[in-house]
């Protein structure tokens, strides 16, 4: 065989797909005016206090690398925020790790617990690295449809429908993207039965646990009997507005996390370190900030949803995220024909229901992590859209 011919990527790599995401992103990028509803990021800046912590680390020298599993001081504040926060008890030493983003601490979970032909149960709809990790790490992602008819929440039933003698898995995503739909302790319970009776683990994906807006939270592991079987997932991203700072962490019981660690050691070494040090901030002192800008997602929420509503696109009040998901039914049109066609005609951007699954299909996502003016002339341009449409 030539050179010329031979395929040097790997046969899964080629057969995944791209982020269904990002052509809508490029897109809006290449256009003036555009108002981008697409972007899943706190449109806040990280807190001073902060900045300013990581600032100092880099004065005082802290450049070099830290332990695998993140700086101990760091790992003792996490313990310390999981037991005030979701009365969750973890031991730094062994059962934290410190991660380059909830992005990789998924594709370690994934990594340490999937055997080759494995299947792994995906919620939809569901965030678009989901399936693909599995797949990645050998694994087989099976697919659960919630609906909008019952708000997208997840029944038990609809887990015990495809369950096979290979599931390994399940990942949970409370509040969820991208409907924004949260997981009461009763909802959670009820899953927690099913994962018993299976004798499954649980990857909770909790990186949007600090903004619920209308109850109190339940982080899964807390259910009675889930600890053990849990890997959570979590980081400073969304709750504590530091996407770029690329900072996650995992609990886990130490058999799990120590195999994650393993896989960390050789594919990663350590998380940055100022941002480490950043954190270790954002924890002690900033949760004011992030009562804040909870009370602002909130109020936001209340009128976008509302507003999508009066225009004529039903939408279910999302519990928690930062993300409206409305049905775009009485349209006729797919939910890619959707956004394309309000990019281009009104310069909004959504992004279609159908990246995160078919059971998205029919829906679009909208973020309302845009200042209030925006949202409103986003409401005004998707109104003189659908009444073109009449």
């Amino acid at each position: 065989m030539t050179r010329a011919t031979k395929t040097y990527v790997s046969e899964t790599v080629s057969r995944l797909q791209p982020s269904g995401i990002r052509r809508f992103f490029d897109l809006a990028a290449s256009m003036e005016g555009v108002i981008s509803l697409g972007v899943g990021e706190p449109d806040f800046v990280t807190s001073w206090s902060v900045r300013e912590a990581c600032i100092l680390s880099l004065e005082q020298g802290y450049t070099s690398y830290t332990a695998n599993a993140g700086l101990l001081e760091l790992r003792q504040e996490i313990a310390a925020y999981l037991s005030r926060k979701f009365g969750l008890e973890y031991r730094p030493e062994s059962e934290l790790l410190v991660t380059v983003g909830a992005s990789q601490a998924l594709d370690l979970a994934l990594r340490a617990i999937v055997n080759p032909g494995d299947e792994v149960i995906v919620v939809e709809p569901s965030f678009v690295s989901y399936g693909p990790l599995v797949t990645l790490a050998g694994g087989v992602p099976v697919s659960v449809r919630t609906n909008g008819a019952d708000q997208f929440k997840l029944r038990p039933q609809q887990i015990e429908e495809v369950i096979s003698p290979r599931t390994k898995a399940l990942i949970l995503c409370s509040p969820n993207n991208p409907t924004g739909t949260v997981l009461n302790r009763e909802d959670l319970a009820a899953v927690a039965r099913i994962v018993e009776k299976h004798d499954l683990l649980v990857i909770s994906d909790e990186i949007y646990a600090e903004l619920t807006y209308d109850d109190p939270y339940t982080s899964f592991p807390a259910i009675e009997g889930m600890r053990e079987r849990t890997i959570l997932v979590s980081g400073f991203s969304k709750g504590f507005a530091m996407t770029g700072w690329r900072l996650g962490f995992v609990a886990a019981p130490e058999a799990l996390l120590q195999a994650m660690l393993k896989i960390h050691q050789y594919a990663m070494m350590c998380a940055p370190t100022m941002a480490q040090y950043g954190a270790i901030e954002a924890l002690k002192n900033g949760e004011h900030d992030v009562d804040e800008m909870r009370k602002s997602y909130r109020r936001r929420r209340n009128y976008f949803v509302q507003s999508l509503n009066d225009i004529g696109l039903c939408c279910h009040l999302p519990g928690g995220a930062f993300y409206a998901f409305p049905s775009i039914a009485v349209t006729g049109m797919t939910s890619e024909q959707f956004a394309e066609r309000l990019l281009i005609e009104e310069k909004v951007a959504v992004v279609p229901g159908s990246v995160f699954g078919k059971s998205g299909e029919g829906y679009v996502r909208c973020s309302y992590a845009s200042s209030l003016e925006q949202l409103q002339e986003a409401i005004k341009r998707m109104k003189r859209f659908l009444s073109r449409l009449q």
